[in-house]
C-alpha cells in the first residue's frame, strides 16, 4: 500500500496565491485610475489644473506598473537604482529633444525681415 498523499498547500503555495491577489488588485486599480483619465479629460477646469492632475495620476499609475508588474518591488536596490537613472537619462533626452524640435523651433522664418545678402561687386 502507498502512503496517503499530503492535501496541505506547500508554503509557497500560499504566497504565489497571495501574490496573485495583489495583481489582480493592482490590476483593477489601474483600471479605475485609467478611467478616471478618461473623464478627466472631459472636464471643463483650466488647462494647467487638467495637466497636473493627469500628470499625477500617470505618475501613480507608472509607479505600479515598475513596482509590482516589472518586480522592481522584490529586486535588488542596486537594479532599481539602475532602473531609476536611465529613466532620468530617457526623460532628460525627451525633454531636450521635444524642447530642440517643439512648435516654438518649427515655425516658419518671417521672409520679411530677413536682409538679402549683400550685393557682389563684379570685375570685368
Amino acid at each position: 500500500m502507498s502512503a496517503p498523499a499530503s492535501t496541505a498547500p506547500s508554503p509557497g503555495h500560499e504566497l504565489e496565491q497571495s501574490k496573485f491577489w495583489i495583481y489582480v488588485q493592482i490590476a483593477m486599480l489601474l483600471a479605475v485610475i485609467t478611467g478616471l483619465e478618461l473623464v478627466t479629460v472631459y472636464l471643463p477646469f483650466m488647462k494647467w489644473l487638467l495637466i497636473t492632475v493627469l500628470v499625477v495620476l500617470s505618475t501613480v499609475k507608472f509607479m505600479f506598473v515598475i513596482f509590482y508588474f516589472m518586480h522592481l518591488r522584490w529586486d535588488k536596490a542596486f537594479c532599481t537604482i539602475l532602473f531609476f537613472i536611465g529613466l532620468v537619462l530617457a526623460g532628460g533626452t525627451m525633454w531636450a529633444l521635444l524642447k530642440l524640435f517643439g512648435a516654438e523651433a518649427s515655425k516658419p522664418l518671417d521672409t520679411a525681415r530677413i536682409e538679402p545678402p549683400p550685393a557682389v561687386l563684379r570685375i570685368s
